[in-house]
């Protein structure tokens, strides 16, 4: 009985890792690179700044500043109290967010090959 038991557990466990690592290559993954990023304060487009070009930019009168370097983004400096936006990474997929909060502000990674696709019924 306990062989019996014990196999069918390994049976479980194995569909699980399987259908677990086809839903992540079918939803996880992120979306290919963007082009640019789109800066918005309060909701409002501001600024766009190419991926690939290198430099280092003040935002929303200087509370915020944003690194763009070899295709990466990040918010290199923030003068909010909890500083969320710095620790949240470099960002280079399209549709990948840095948010600040406190400023209202938001970094959007746009451009890539599926900006335009909400979501596929299949």
């Amino acid at each position: 009985m306990d062989k019996k038991r014990l196999k069918m557990d390994l049976l479980l466990i194995g569909l699980l890792l399987l259908v677990t690592g086809l839903l992540y290559f079918s939803f996880g993954r992120t979306t290919d690179d963007g082009r640019w990023v789109v800066v918005r304060i309060d909701g409002r487009e501001t600024a766009r700044y190419p991926l690939d070009k290198d430099g280092v930019y003040e935002l929303n009168g200087g509370t915020n500043v944003l690194a763009v370097e070899k295709g990466y983004a990040w918010m290199q400096s923030a003068d909010c109290p909890d500083h969320v936006c710095m620790r949240m990474g470099r960002i280079s997929r399209s549709r990948q967010v840095i948010t600040c909060l406190p400023n209202l502000l938001t970094i959007t990674v746009e451009g890539g090959a599926d900006d335009d696709v909400d979501f596929i019924i299949g």
